[in-house]
């Protein structure tokens, strides 16, 4: 039995939707650019009205302003971050705990295959799932930035340094979806458990920005990797990346061992 395989299969729907949708979203809210620019600085007078604490928890920044595109492009991933987040986290959380969930462990288990060897298998699937969606939404940023850039300049290396940290932005979540499954001891939802927290740390991460005390930039990935403030400085925060390295080892090799001795439940 591939375990790899059947588990690609397994989410080959939802890769689809999931990569298909954060493409949609960000071509949509990209093509309202133009409209954007043509207004001639009208909506950064109209922004410039509201207290600072009040953009700032959108992740707007004077440094960039929204009637520029890379303001607007800071803008509008701010937000496809999201459902990157939801993406991941559902995968973390489903990883490990789906068996128990669907009482298919003795199924599983009674194939001569080892744990570490299932988890491994599993991890690699949603792996080359997350790289499907990076590679999708890199050509689809890229296209849509070039064609809808109503002849503004566009920092493109900023913009594959911002698409650069999906890969580990994601993987956070997964491994923090992980720990939590099999630390747990049954995940009723795993929409609930993965809205929950994403919605949970980019909460965190807005009103810390909102208050200007930058505690989140170390704990949430919304601030590790914030689109607005890799396009001001023009690179990854070297000391967040590898914060968010160090979590998604610890929680990976953490699942690891709590899965290997986890008392799975079956028929």
């Amino acid at each position: 039995m591939n375990v790899f395989l059947f588990e690609l299969k397994s989410i080959r729907k939802s890769l689809i939707t999931w990569s298909l949708s954060i493409s949609a979203f960000l071509v949509f809210y990209l093509s309202f650019f133009p409209l954007m620019e043509s207004s001639g600085g009208s909506f950064d007078q109209i922004m410039a009205n509201f207290p600072p604490e009040f953009t700032a928890f959108f992740g707007m920044s004077p440094e960039l302003p929204i009637s520029t595109i890379m303001g607007y492009f800071a803008l509008t991933f701010g937000i496809v971050q999201i459902p990157l987040a939801i993406q991941a986290s559902n995968y973390g959380f489903h990883i490990l705990s789906v068996e128990e969930r669907e009482l298919t462990a003795d199924f599983l288990f009674s194939k001569p295959i080892k744990r570490s060897t299932i988890l491994y298998s599993k991890l690699g699937a949603i792996t080359i799932s997350l790289t499907v969606v990076n590679v999708l939404l890199f050509i689809s940023t890229l296209i849509c930035l070039t064609l809808f850039r109503a002849g503004t300049t566009v920092d493109y290396l900023a913009v594959v340094t911002v698409l650069s940290s999906i890969f580990f932005f994601q993987l956070f979540f997964v491994g923090v979806g992980m720990v939590i499954s099999v630390s747990l001891k049954k995940i009723p939802s795993v929409l609930s458990f993965s809205m929950a927290l994403s919605l949970g740390m980019y909460m965190a991460s807005s009103l810390d920005t909102m208050m200007s005390m930058q505690i989140m930039k170390y704990v949430s990935p919304f601030s590790m990797f914030s689109p607005t403030r890799i396009l001001i400085d023009g690179h990854l925060n070297l000391i967040s990346l590898l914060i968010c390295i160090v979590v998604i080892f610890g929680t990976i090799l953490t699942s690891y061992f709590l899965y290997l001795k986890r008392n799975i439940a079956s028929l």
